[in-house]
């Protein structure tokens, strides 16, 4: 069982808690807020017996092997830093961080300091995503692929009225692309692999963020189209086009369900199994079999994942001009 802490105390950093325990190969001992009172009240909720308002000793804490960070997207680098640099496993929520500078750095740092640093995706490591991309050839040659995601936010009320939340903010990393976006674009590097060429199309807000956006990957035979949008909503499925069949995804994520249709007879069957509700369990549970093991060659997977990932948001974000804060 690894000991745990959490910097964050949003309702992510309730979930991953939630997932930890019901994975049963993580143990939360310990939360971070710099406010005592929300890590108090946090720490009450899930029986956590150490709380702390200074990251420094927090890092420091003998207590703790690992921790989840779930902060603003812009400070995740500086926290990851001080735990790898303390000797401590690192899951970071996506966006992991805001360019590909700081992550080539954070890896380095890991390594130097004999401990992991992972990104908090939870689709790739459920098993439908496994199920995909095993009978993917059953689809014959692809042709085209749309993977949307497009959910309103509550918070974009607020952007509206004149606020300017974080996940709407250059100033904490924000944007349509590296919070939504992320997710189908982790699954189509998780299938596809790398792209051959990147072009975004944005919906730039005051903020100078993007509020939505079209993604467009370039690989060898076919296209995938990301749609992704926090200023609208979408009934849309996930799908993927081949020349002998087409899959249907309900969701990118989570991948709930996954229907194949076959291109001449149009039958359609259903490929997918029933996972977990608390679907963030399986990233728990990987991750912890990856630092308990030392399973370098599944780490050097997912580290080659977040690689890709960030080249392409990074990329996408300097063809529009969309500058974070700790870039300038």
């Amino acid at each position: 069982m690894i000991k745990f802490g959490t910097v964050g105390t949003g309702w992510i950093t309730e979930s991953f808690i939630q997932a930890a325990k019901l994975s049963e190969q993580l143990q939360l001992v310990g939360v971070y807020s710099r406010t005592e009172a929300k890590a108090k009240q946090l720490a009450a909720t899930y029986n956590a017996p150490y709380i702390y308002t200074d990251i420094e000793k927090m890092a420091k804490s003998a207590e703790i092997e690992a921790v989840y960070i779930a902060s603003p997207n812009s400070v995740h680098f500086e926290q990851a830093l001080t735990f790898l640099k303390n000797k401590k496993h690192v899951i970071c929520e996506k966006p992991v961080f805001s360019n590909t500078a700081e992550l080539d750095e954070a890896y380095q740092t890991a390594e130097e300091n004999g401990v992991y640093l992972f990104e908090a995706i939870r689709n790739i490591h459920t098993p439908n995503f496994r199920i995909l991309k095993n009978k993917l050839s059953m689809a014959g040659k692809l042709r085209s692929t749309m993977l949307p995601y497009i959910q309103y936010s509550s918070r974009y009320d607020l952007f509206l009225e004149g606020d300017e939340p974080n996940i709407f903010s250059a100033t904490y990393s924000g944007g349509a692309l590296v919070d939504l976006g992320v997710y189908p674009l982790y699954l189509a590097v998780g299938l596809f692999g790398e792209p051959k060429q990147v072009s975004y199309h944005p919906v730039l807000l005051r903020s100078g963020v993007d509020g939505s956006g079209t993604l467009v990957l370039t690989y060898e035979d076919f296209v995938c189209t990301i749609l992704c949008s926090k200023i609208s909503h979408s009934e849309l499925r996930c799908e993927i086009h081949g020349e002998k069949g087409t899959f249907v995804l309900e969701d990118a994520a989570p991948i709930s369900e996954i229907k194949f249709v076959d291109s001449h007879s149009q039958e359609s069957q259903i490929v997918s199994v029933e996972q977990a509700e608390q679907n963030m369990v399986y990233e728990c549970i990987n991750i912890a079999r990856v630092i308990e093991t030392k399973n370098d060659e599944e780490y050097q997977q997912l580290k080659n994942w977040s690689k890709i990932v960030l080249r392409i948001t990074e990329e996408a974000r300097k063809q529009n001009n969309i500058v974070f804060a700790s870039e300038k």
